[in-house]
């Protein structure tokens, strides 16, 4: 029972985690206290880690086309046809396509192997989708990829600006490190700029609901209010920047009536964010997805690094532009080279890099040029260019925009293959050749978070089946392509050495990226530590003014913000995003009962005056769709989102739902600088699905649920939970159930039909146990799933129970899950609001634990306080 200091494979908060193996195969996983991202915290995604280590599900061996093979096999077939397809159509005819799941030791193998011996910039990574405005925006205006702050900075700074960014849910301990500042310093003031009333607007003193697109006039506006009122560095902006008088050209054009007009956002709140910003200096302005995945994403960065250009706000504690990233080593990649437009170290594709990268790998085939970014990348395979991919650690053809153009693109390329811990995704259907890759627990390395904080993530559990680590396959891919010098590591810590010895090579303090300090650093040892490191680390970057441009001075970046984005007649603004409990594709946590609790199917954010004029009802079925494609999906009717918006969540795939794979409907549309895709863009049309009955299901196995109209499925505690719809009844109820579900002939089921309603239900009990239940109505079923899908861990369940949806006075209902973390129910929080007399979060949380340790659910919780204080107090 030994605890492994490791760090969480999700967001890039990059909390540290304690992992400790128990007997009885299940790992018990804490936040580490001396961590300095998270300091003991966890989210909802991070708690439930150890309910994700099952095998099942698991890519366990090698496979051709379909069959097991040996892992010399499969390494030889890789090989052979990378080097053939290279002889026969030039470098340039095979493409890397990695992720930020991969730890920096693996991202530094395959870039590599692509830029350094094949010689082609085609590598590659899904960060393209969410971090690549950011990148081109930082170096337009630095020089170099720099973040300068840290998650210090947050609990510092007295006015915090939250652009594009639902921390709430997609960063929840970074909100949670905002929430306790602001409550152990109530001066503290936070400013949440969205179009959608997030979860985040809880903390926020001030949402600015722009429209889509608005957050550019907004940044430029303010850039000019700020100069026109005093509130400039003059000092600095004399001594360290330039472009100034450009940026301002564009910038004075745009008063606060000309930015109300843009933006939707009435001209007091914009006057009162303009005052805020530039009468408060310790200010941070911290952006995410909604700024960067846009067509503009990269103006948008900079046109708040401009603003805080102008006020010298940077680099000190406190203050700063802050972009927090996605996923948990999407700064690893950037630092390595993995996307296309980097060679390696911070290097970008210019002769003397070129040079010294290939000087110091001691090759003579380093790639001149960017190779192809993500969305060309696709493009050219669909056009028959690229004749040979390799895809590691991601599901393109699920997160990709124009999904359904990336999976016809793989099923017409010649060679694929796929490195992938995963069996059953829907872009792994599409592999010539699956390799088995090790997961978190059994991997080893290194990892970068959004605050240059570079941690370990060690193992602690063994490698299951023939799964190996990704710099492994990697190098021994190279080493049958003829490479084998250049890749001849005995462990990730003779890759990391190299690593880090590039980042030093010929730098003296010319590169930002340095990792000088880490060169003969005990590896297993190594502590969570900022980069750059030359002799010790650096907290912050830039107090001194100096820039890594020519003339050391950073940049002013004139920026024309676009014209509104306005959908066409009868069309909805699309816009994508993430769920609180859920990751990505859910391949990891799909299979955690608990965090499909909250939200276990496919669903649209629709405002309700849009919902009455469509005649869609609260939780009935809507398709979405455009020339792209379309979705089928349940009505969330919410006032938290705009007129003319609809939302959909990113995860839900062929995997977990019928027809939900979203980014199917997203044009891929990119930034002219970043190339990264404009996801939150899309137009669509809405109506309701037509629908003869609904139903709900819980069962110990999964039912074939091919042909079904609509379904979305999920695990459960014991078994999986479901929803379908139908367009017409079947013939036979009985006959249909028994395949669906699979019951032998002799299967005695329970049953009961009002005929008045239309309402049906049917439940196999076994020895008191229950095997299956359905409830079906010609409405949404209002059965408590949760109490539901409890039943499946019962024993002693009763028919009359089962088949009347709703528990008896012995077996109360703890409601729809609101905190995962818990498992604490909507009516077990109003029971402690009206029974226990709770009126505050932290009462609720003192009486059920619920919000008490990540609190992203606290908002929630405080509205179901305020519905039911009046009951409490009568």
């Amino acid at each position: 029972m030994t605890t492994t200091r490791t760090t969480c494979p999700y967001c890039g908060v990059g909390c540290g985690v304690l992992a400790t193996p128990n007997p009885d195969g299940t790992t018990a996983i804490a936040g580490d206290p001396d961590h300095p991202a998270n300091f003991g915290r966890l989210c909802s995604k991070g708690s439930a880690l150890g309910e994700t280590l099952s095998l099942t599900g698991r890519l366990l061996h090698p496979e051709i086309n379909g069959k097991r093979a040996a892992w010399d096999e499969a390494l030889n077939l890789v090989a052979d046809t990378f080097s053939r397809t290279i002889a026969e159509h030039g470098p340039d005819s095979v493409a890397f396509y990695g992720s930020g799941q991969l730890l920096t030791e693996d991202y530094y193998v395959a870039n590599k192997l692509m830029k350094g011996f094949i010689g082609s910039g085609n590598m590659d990574t899904n960060s393209r989708l969410c971090m690549a405005s950011s990148v081109a925006g930082h170096k337009r205006a630095f020089g170099s990829d720099t973040v300068p702050g840290n998650y210090e900075d947050l609990e510092l700074a007295d006015l915090i600006v939250l652009v594009g960014s639902n921390l709430g849910w997609c960063h929840p301990v970074l909100y949670q490190r905002i929430a306790r500042a602001k409550a152990e310093r109530p001066g503290m003031r936070v400013v949440l700029i969205d179009p959608r009333r997030t979860t985040t607007a809880d903390i926020a003193d001030l949402h600015l609901q722009v429209q889509s697109d608005g957050d550019s006039a907004l940044f430029v506006g303010l850039l000019a209010h700020l100069a026109q009122n005093g509130a400039i560095a003059p000092q600095f902006v004399s001594d360290h920047t330039s472009g100034l008088d450009a940026a301002m050209l564009v910038a004075e054009d745009w008063p606060i009536a000309r930015i109300a007009e843009a933006t939707g956002v009435p001209e007091h709140a914009i006057g009162l964010f303009f005052e805020w910003f530039a009468k408060t200096e310790k200010t941070v302005t911290v952006f995410s997805q909604g700024v960067n995945q846009s067509a503009s994403g990269t103006d948008k960065v900079n046109a708040i690094i401009n603003c805080h250009l102008l006020t010298g706000r940077i680099g000190r504690p406190g203050m700063g532009p802050f972009s927090v990233t996605g996923q948990p080593n999407a700064m690893g990649g950037r630092e390595v080279g993995g996307l296309a437009n980097m060679l390696a170290a911070h290097m970008d594709f210019i002769p003397e890099a070129v040079e010294r990268v290939g000087r110091f790998w001691g090759s003579d085939r380093v790639a001149c040029a960017p190779g192809l970014k993500a969305v060309d990348l696709f493009a050219a395979m669909a056009r028959g260019e690229i004749k040979a991919v390799w895809i590691m650690a991601t599901n393109p053809v699920d997160s990709m925009p124009e999904a359904d153009l990336v999976r016809t693109a793989l099923a017409s390329c010649p060679f694929v293959v796929i490195s992938d811990m995963s069996a059953e995704t829907d872009t792994g259907i599409h592999a010539h050749v699956r390799l088995p890759a090790a997961g978190w627990g059994e991997k080893n390395g290194t990892v970068t978070n959004s605050e240059r904080r570079i941690s370990r993530q060690r193992p602690f559990l063994p490698l299951p089946g023939e799964a190996r680590p990704d710099w492994w396959i990697i190098t021994q891919v190279a080493k049958r392509m003829g490479f084998g010098a250049a890749f001849d590591f005995a462990g990730p810590d003779e890759i990391f050495a190299e690593h880090a010895a590039l980042s030093s090579f010929e730098n003296n303090g010319t590169r930002d990226f340095d990792l000088t300090g880490l060169i003969d650093a005990e590896y297993e040892a190594l502590h969570p530590v900022q980069w750059p490191i030359r002799t010790k680390p650096t907290a912050r970057l830039f107090a001194d003014g100096r820039f890594f441009t020519p003339d050391g001075k950073a940049r002013f970046i004139p920026v024309l913000p676009p014209p509104p984005f306005a959908p066409a007649p009868g069309q909805f603004i699309l816009n994508t995003g993430r769920v609180r409990d859920h990751w990505h594709t859910m391949t990891r946590t799909g299979k955690a009962a608990r965090l499909s609790a909250h939200y276990a199917e496919p669903f649209v954010e629709i405002h309700p005056a849009d919902a009455a004029a469509l005649n869609i009802r609260r939780a009935s079925l809507v398709r979405i769709g455009n020339r792209h494609g379309s979705a089928v999906l349940r009505a969330l009717v919410t006032d938290r989102q705009r007129r003319g918006h609809l939302f959909v969540p990113m995860h839900w795939t062929d995997q977990f739902a019928s027809n939900a794979r979203i980014d199917a409907l997203v044009p891929a549309k990119v930034d002219p600088v970043s190339h990264q895709p404009a996801l939150k863009m899309a137009q669509a049309h809405a109506e309701p699905f037509q629908t003869t009955i609904y139903g709900f299901f819980v069962a110990r196995s999964r039912p074939i649920l091919t042909g079904i109209d609509y379904w979305a499925i999920a695990e459960a505690a014991g078994g999986v939970r479901g929803e379908i719809a139908l367009a017409r009844e079947p013939a036979e109820w009985l006959a249909w159930i028994r395949v669906v579900f699979q019951l032998p002939e002799t299967a005695n089921l329970v049953t009961l039909h009002d005929r008045h309603s239309g309402r049906r239900s049917m439940a196999l009990i076994e020895d008191g146990r229950l095997i299956f239940a359905l409830y079906l109505s010609p409405d949404p079923v209002l059965v408590s799933r949760q109490w539901a899908a409890d039943l499946l861990s019962a024993e002693g369940v009763s028919g009359p129970v089962v088949l009347a949806g709703r528990p008896g006075t012995d077996m109360p209902d703890g409601g729809p899950i609101v905190c995962a973390c818990f498992s604490v129910g909507s009516n077990t929080i109003a029971a402690a609001v009206t029974d226990q007399g709770c009126t505050s979060v932290e009462a609720v949380g003192a009486c059920t634990k619920a919000g008490s340790n990540c609190g992203s659910c606290r908002p929630e919780i405080r509205s179901i306080i305020e519905a039911f204080r009046l009951q409490a107090a009568e």
